[in-house]
């Protein structure tokens, strides 16, 4: 089935990564070919990718009235896929494995911010599990401002199982989490081969996943307010990880 991309980066993002196959570009009728909408359609011209006018209603039913921005890109399925590409990739950049482990998240927009700064920190990919999960969905793809379309996703049918089987490969599961007697972030060097393991929105890490990590980290607080949002806890976690490899990858200016 053909899934419908909206919004100026989703689009242009997904066309520039070339993941996946394009079929229409559709454009509202009065648009005009400047700026984000004439980038997307040169862009488009460029691949062959057919371009409709097309008016405002039809965007909006295309995009679940989602904030389209005047875009979208029909394309196909989004392309998974597997554990062991995502270990491939960080051998081929001669990286210690810096994975992000997303247990149960049902948030479009929690998830597509943790895929952005997993790609801004130059993460080697995300496991998702199948099942009561959000997978890649156009939505997604709108919250991650097209940055999914570069970004190696592994959706397991369980990600226990997974957790396992990265373990075999000498990575290092690390769970964030809340409660008493849990270390803070900062207290254990980062700099390792990496699964960082976050819960979902409300309930936290599910027990079994909270048993298979190697160890268990928290964000320390002093507000009023006990926790944050996953998002943000993640981005949190993501760049201090990444700043304990010593910015790798970063070309300091």
């Amino acid at each position: 089935m053909p899934e419908f991309l909206y919004g100026h980066w989703a689009v242009i993002e997904a066309m520039r990564a070339g993941r996946r196959g394009l079929d229409a570009l559709m454009i509202h009728e009065r648009a005009e070919k400047r700026g984000a909408v004439g980038d997307a359609i040169s862009m488009a011209q460029e691949l062959n990718v057919p371009v409709q006018r097309v008016q405002r209603r039809i965007l909006d039913d295309l995009a679940n009235n989602g904030n389209h921005q005047g875009l979208v890109l029909r394309v196909e399925p989004y392309p998974y896929c597997d554990l062991e590409d995502i270990l491939t990739h960080a051998a081929r950049r001669r990286e210690k494995p810096f994975i992000l482990l997303l247990d149960l998240l049902k948030d479009p927009q929690n998830v597509g911010s943790l895929i952005r700064v997993s790609d801004a920190v130059g993460a080697h990919g995300i496991v998702i599990q199948e099942r009561r999960s959000v997978a890649v969905t156009p939505a997604v793809v709108n919250a991650s401002s097209g940055a999914v379309e570069h970004t190696n996703v592994a959706q397991v049918p369980n990600l226990v199982n997974a957790m396992k089987e990265l373990k075999t490969q000498d990575v290092w599961l690390v769970g964030l989490d809340v409660g008493p007697n849990i270390p803070p972030l900062d207290k254990t060097d980062l700099n390792m081969a990496l699964g960082l393991v976050m819960g979902s929105e409300g309930e936290g890490l599910r027990r079994l996943v909270r048993d298979t990590c190697d160890l268990l980290l928290t964000l320390p607080m002093r507000g009023e307010v006990g926790s944050l949002n996953v998002a943000t806890a993640g981005a949190i976690a993501l760049y201090s990880a990444w700043s304990a490899r010593g910015w790798e990858g970063w070309a300091h200016a």
